[in-house]
């Protein structure tokens, strides 16, 4: 008994261990990213790399701000990932409960339709999607990013098996009561559903706000571009400027990290969402 107590906790140590080197080797990256962004251009590939110990120079944070309008690129990013984030978790979760808790004719044989559409690459149809928004006069403009990335079918695929693991017998009860499918849908679901709504959260404003060539393809005014690519715009004009360009890495990255910690107590179980059904 003792022996396979022992055992167990070896092999403990060394799951923990490997797992340990495996988020270390991942995280070097970030590590490397944040360092570069305080140092000079002629301190950034010195070799051996200096990880500590260095001056650090907190006015290549300062500076990154007066060589490109990074506060624009910022605002028309934070404009658009909060309204398509908005947008997604309103018709995702919506289209949702019709699929989960209400009955209509050919209702899974739609939802498999509507489903099959994740297998298709956007690039497949990126173009005739480019030439439609051209001739409805939306070319060059933050709405058409957000007409095309308004609806999800992963999201409302996530929603719907949240919802599907919440029992009907709730629902009957709250139309016997008298409650329309409306506020059914406002007043149980939506607050039951926290875990799946967080997770559907973080996928689109992560996939929103690194977006990159969504808005490369529809906006051409550089007063309605975005972060990505203003950041990319920066790296073509000063390219060795090592120490600016990680510094706006860094910058973008914040949200991100931001929007993450506050979710993350649900994320885990919003992702296994209908994994098991009791």
């Amino acid at each position: 008994m003792e022996s396979r107590s022992a055992n167990k906790i070896i092999k403990n140590c060394i799951t923990y261990f490997f797992l340990i080197l495996l988020a270390a080797i991942m995280l070097v990256p970030f590590a490397w990213m944040i360092t570069a962004s305080l140092k000079l251009n002629k301190d950034v590939f010195m070799i051996p790399y200096a990880w500590v110990g260095f001056e650090a120079r907190w006015q290549n944070y300062v500076d990154i701000w007066t060589k490109i309008p990074l506060a624009k690129y910022a605002l028309n990013t934070v404009k658009l990932t909060v309204i398509v984030t908005l947008l997604q978790i309103l018709t995702s979760s919506f289209a949702a409960y019709a699929f989960a808790k209400l009955e209509f004719k050919g209702r899974n044989l739609l939802f498999l339709a509507y489903i099959a559409t994740i297998a298709v690459p956007w690039q497949v149809y990126m173009v005739p999607q480019f030439i439609f928004m051209r001739k409805l006069g939306l070319a060059d403009t933050h709405l058409a990013i957000i007409i095309l990335q308004a609806f999800s079918a992963f999201g409302v695929f996530l929603m719907r098996q949240f919802y599907e693991g919440i029992p009907d017998s709730l629902c009957e009860a709250a139309r016997i009561d008298g409650m329309s499918e409306y506020k059914i849908y406002a007043s149980i679901m939506l607050p039951l559903s926290k875990p799946a709504l967080s997770t559907l959260v973080i996928f689109t404003f992560v996939n929103t706000w690194n977006d990159f060539l969504g808005p490369l393809i529809y906006l051409t005014s550089d007063s309605k571009k975005t972060l990505q690519i203003g950041i990319k715009m920066f790296i073509s004009q000063y390219s060795a400027e090592y120490g600016l360009i990680m510094a706006a890495s860094v910058l973008s990255l914040i949200p991100v990290l931001i929007v993450f910690m506050s979710l993350q107590k649900y994320f885990v179980a919003g992702i296994t969402t209908g994994a098991v059904k009791g």
